[in-house]
C-alpha cells in the first residue's frame, strides 16, 4: 500500500509539473509575440521558445495577399542544420486540389499528424515536393502542421517537428498546440489589421500635403514620413505656392494630436492659411497672427505650431531675402555650400491657439548663393532618451555633410539619416538658392 501510495504521489508530482511546464510555455509564447508590433521579428522570437521545447525545428508559413504562401521562419535547434536553400522565401503556389499536408492544413484540415514522409520524387506537385524536401533534409520522426485561424480564415500554418522518437505522444499534445495556434493566429491576424489602418492614415495624410510648386531657378523639395509604429495620422504639414508679386511662400506646421481630427485640422489650417496669405501681401508675423485670430473663432480648443516664411529675390544684385515669423515652432535651418550651418532663431512667438492678442514678430535673412534652407517639424530631432539639443546638433551634423549635394539626395539622406527612432510624424521642406551669376568677361581681339 505504501508503494502504491508513492507511485500515486509520484503521478500528482509530474502531472503538477507537466502542468506548470505548459503553462510556463504559454506564458513565454505571449511574451514573444507581444513584445513588438511588427509581425515576422514577433514569430521569430516565438520559434525560439517552440524550439526545443516542443520541436526540433519549426516553421511557420503565412499566405500573402495573392495567395501564395510565404516562410517567414523556419528554426532549428542547431542552426548549422538549416541548409541556405531552405531560409525564409516564397513558396510555390498552391493548387487547390494539392495532397501536400501544407495544403490539406490551409484547406482548414487540421491539426494534422504526420508519421510518414515520402521522399521528395513521390511528390504530387511543387508545394508538396518543397515540403517533402525540407523533411528529407532536416530530419523528421514526427510532425504536428496547424492551421493558424483567425475569423473564419486560415492566415498560414505552423509546422512542429521533431527528428527522433520519443517525448510526450503527440494527441496528448494537441490541446496545447492548438491554443498556441491560436494565439499566434490572432496575433497574425491583429497585425495585418495594424498594417492595413496604417497604410490607410499615411495614404490620406499623403493626399492632404500639396503638390509642389516649379519654381525656376530655385531648387524645392518635400518630405512626409509618418511616426513608427503607429496606425495613426498626424498633423504635421507643409506648403509651398507662388504668391502674385512672385514671392514664394514656404510653411511648414504642426498640429497637437495624432488622430483623424489632427489630420482633418491640419487640412483646414493649411487651407485657411493660403487663403490669409492670398488674400493680401502682409509680413509673416501678420498673417500668423491673422491664421491665430481665425483659429480662435473657428476653432477655440485647438493649438498648433507653425512656422510662415517669404522667399523673394530683389531687382538688384541683392541676395536672395527669407522673411519668416515662427509661432512655437521649431526654428529653421540654413546650410551653405561650405557646410557651415546655423538656426535661424528670429522672428519666434507663442504657438497658435494660446493667447489670440500675441503680437507675432518676424525676422529676415539674406541667403548665401547655392545655401539651402530647411523647415522642418520637432519629430525630425526629437528623441524620447535625449534632449532636444542633442538633435538639433545631429541634424547641423547631417544636413554640413550633405550641403553640396542635389536638393533630393540632400532629403531623401536627411530622412533616412534621422528617421529611424523618431516616435512623430516628420515633415520637412526645403529650398535650394541658385548660385551666383559669374559676371566674368573674354575680351575679343578687333
Amino acid at each position: 500500500m505504501t508503494a502504491q501510495h508513492g507511485d500515486e504521489s509520484f503521478d500528482v508530482d509530474r502531472a503538477l509539473q507537466d502542468a506548470l511546464d505548459r503553462l510556463t510555455l504559454v506564458a513565454n509564447a505571449s511574451e514573444a509575440l507581444s513584445s513588438t508590433l511588427e509581425l515576422e521579428p514577433g514569430l521569430r522570437r516565438l520559434s525560439r521558445v517552440l524550439v526545443p521545447a516542443l520541436a526540433d525545428w519549426c516553421a511557420i508559413d503565412l499566405v500573402e495577399e495573392e495567395g501564395r504562401l510565404h516562410r517567414v521562419v523556419l528554426e532549428h535547434r542547431e542552426s548549422r542544420a538549416l541548409p541556405h536553400a531552405f531560409l525564409e522565401a516564397p513558396m510555390p503556389a498552391v493548387d487547390n486540389a494539392s495532397q501536400a499536408p501544407l495544403a490539406r492544413a490551409l484547406r482548414g484540415a487540421g491539426p494534422l499528424l504526420l508519421a510518414a514522409f515520402p521522399p521528395p520524387e513521390q511528390a504530387t506537385d511543387a508545394l508538396d515536393r518543397i515540403e517533402l524536401q525540407t523533411f528529407q533534409q532536416l530530419g523528421a520522426h514526427s510532425a504536428v502542421l496547424i492551421p493558424l485561424r483567425a475569423r473564419r480564415r486560415v492566415l498560414g500554418v505552423l509546422t512542429l517537428v521533431r527528428t527522433e522518437p520519443g517525448g510526450t505522444d503527440e494527441n496528448d499534445r494537441l490541446p496545447l498546440l492548438e491554443d498556441l495556434g491560436h494565439r499566434i493566429a490572432m496575433t497574425i491576424d491583429n497585425a495585418q489589421l495594424h498594417a492595413q489602418v496604417s497604410h490607410t492614415a499615411e495614404r490620406l495624410q499623403r493626399a492632404l500635403l500639396p503638390d509642389l510648386p516649379h519654381n525656376d531657378p530655385l531648387g524645392i523639395a518635400a518630405r512626409y514620413a509618418p511616426a513608427r509604429m503607429r496606425a495613426e495620422v498626424g498633423g504635421d504639414w507643409y506648403d509651398a505656392f507662388q504668391l502674385p508679386d512672385g514671392a514664394l511662400t514656404l510653411i511648414i506646421g504642426d498640429i497637437t494630436g495624432h488622430d483623424l481630427r489632427a489630420a482633418v485640422a491640419m487640412s483646414q489650417m493649411r487651407n485657411m492659411l493660403r487663403g490669409i496669405a492670398c488674400d493680401r501681401k502682409e509680413p509673416p508675423g501678420k498673417i500668423l497672427a491673422r491664421l491665430d485670430a481665425a483659429n480662435a473663432i473657428l476653432y477655440p480648443a485647438q493649438t498648433l505650431t507653425c512656422l510662415y516664411a517669404l522667399l523673394t529675390k530683389p531687382e538688384t544684385d541683392e541676395p536672395w531675402l527669407l522673411e519668416y515669423a515662427a509661432a512655437g515652432h521649431v526654428p529653421p535651418l540654413l546650410v551653405t555650400r561650405e557646410g557651415d550651418t546655423r538656426f535661424l532663431n528670429g522672428g519666434r512667438s507663442l504657438l497658435l491657439g494660446v493667447a489670440p492678442e500675441t503680437i507675432r514678430s518676424e525676422a529676415s535673412e539674406q541667403l548665401p548663393p547655392d545655401s539651402t534652407v530647411l523647415l522642418y517639424t520637432d519629430g525630425l530631432i526629437e528623441r524620447r532618451t535625449e534632449g532636444i539639443d542633442d538633435g538639433m546638433t545631429r541634424l547641423r551634423q547631417h544636413a554640413a555633410a550633405l550641403a553640396r549635394e542635389p536638393l533630393e539626395v540632400f532629403c531623401d539622406e536627411l530622412m533616412s539619416g534621422l528617421e529611424e527612432a523618431n516616435t512623430d510624424d516628420i515633415a520637412m521642406i526645403a529650398v535650394r538658392i541658385p548660385p551666383a551669376v559669374s559676371t566674368s568677361y573674354t575680351a575679343t581681339a578687333e
